[in-house]
């Protein structure tokens, strides 16, 4: 028994007719119910032929495309026999083309709880544009799968907004991609959405994904793990960097590392700085042979991220110390990624990741902790207001 009903879930408990007009269903591999059926077999058979077409985020409906910058195809699906429209092609933002003769659009994505991390801005870039052409969006609800209760890390900057980071949000915002929804259509829209959200039932903001007893299934394809989800906001850091944040292994970005460290002297290095953290977590040396991108077919020394308690465990800070201490052990065989990066050409990669250039510049002078907590804390105050009027659970 499931503790937990997802959006989807407890769309199958409403009827068709409430929902008139023409269907558009914005999914990916991630989109099943609890007995993982997917959800556009599941709207195939709620609304028929009133399901006319089928929109995908970044990493294409099924999950197929690894890289950042690599963009999916449009195509019609041979087994569904709808429209597939690509929203990472030579667009992002649905053009009136593909919203044509469309009602009601539906919004069913797994997010991951980070704001570096797409499939929210597909969501919100849907909402904008159905906005403009009156058009009804409904989100079905998932579970944050790293609770919906921590928060971490600094506040975009917007001066350095991407398709990776389009609102003032902090790296660990503990919102539903419902809740976001909420958020957007509030504070980042000139026109307002006629917006619903399909709730969950039964989800507790402090549940981790484990706890809502519903099946995992990849987002993206590098995140095979919720332990994965949970350090993913420290180590998706590093692909603004030349460190292996572990693509081309079975355990993507839980693991980072670089052909010019040895694990073990390093970790002793490092151990003063590892100290001052809140704990939560031990890094495993390890070495590692990436299969492609960063590094690929060279061994790579580093550390496995075993995350011993989840609710003192802070990865976002954790990212961060390990990026300035790589990047001063390693000297000149550190390098940040130039660009471009998520469509951003005349900024550092690792600026539009962390959503400011204060992070980098901390690095590259050696910061202190108490340093790295005051550029976190700028800014909260405007967040945390809107947060909690945007909070659905």
């Amino acid at each position: 028994m499931n503790s937990v009903k997802s959006g989807l879930d407890h769309f199958h408990q409403l009827k068709a007719e409430k929902y008139p007009g023409n269907i558009g269903l914005l999914c990916h591999a991630a989109s099943v119910d609890s007995n993982l059926e997917h959800a556009i077999k599941v709207f195939d058979k709620k609304f028929g032929n009133r399901l006319t077409k089928i929109f995908s985020p970044q990493h294409g409906l099924v999950g197929d495309v690894q890289d950042n910058m690599v963009e999916s195809p449009h195509f019609d699906h041979p087994y569904f026999k709808r429209p597939v429209y690509s929203l990472y092609s030579e667009t992002r933002i649905p053009t009136a083309e593909m919203l044509n003769d469309i009602d009601i659009v539906f919004v069913d994505l797994q997010d991951v709880g980070c704001r570096i991390y797409t499939y929210i801005y597909s969501m919100a870039l849907m909402l904008e544009s159905c906005a403009t052409k009156g058009i009804k969006l409904v989100v079905l609800d998932r579970p944050n799968p790293i609770n919906g209760v921590d928060l971490e890390g600094n506040i975009l900057d917007t001066n350095f907004k991407s398709f990776v980071g389009l609102y003032p949000l902090p790296i660990r915002h503990g919102m539903t991609i419902g809740e976001i929804a909420h958020f957007v259509n509030a504070y980042s829209c000139e026109q307002k959405c006629d917006l619903e959200i399909i709730s969950m039932i039964g989800w507790k903001r402090k549940m981790s994904f484990e706890e809502t007893k519903l099946p995992w299934v990849l987002p993206s394809p590098n995140l095979a793990t919720v332990q994965a989800a949970y350090t993913f906001p420290g180590t998706v850091l590093f692909e603004g960097t030349n460190i292996s944040e572990g693509r081309g292994t079975t355990i993507s970005l839980e693991i980072i590392g670089h052909p010019k460290i040895e694990p073990y002297s390093f970790l002793e290095e490092i151990e003063p700085s590892i100290k001052e953290l809140s704990g939560g977590f031990i890094l495993r040396p390890l070495i590692f042979l990436p299969t492609f991108q960063k590094h690929h077919g060279k061994a790579c020394g580093g550390f496995q991220i075993h995350v011993t308690d989840r609710s003192v465990f802070e990865p976002w800070k954790l990212g961060q110390v390990l990026c300035r201490e790589l990047y001063h052990h390693l000297g000149s065989d550190f390098s940040w990624k130039e660009p471009p990066y998520e469509y951003i050409y005349d900024k550092h990669p690792i600026d539009v990741i962390n959503g400011t250039d204060q992070l980098r510049l901390w690095v590259e002078k050696r910061g202190s902790l108490a340093e790295l907590k005051k550029i976190e804390s700028s800014q909260w105050e405007d967040f945390n207001v809107q947060r909690n009027q945007s909070l659905l659970y």
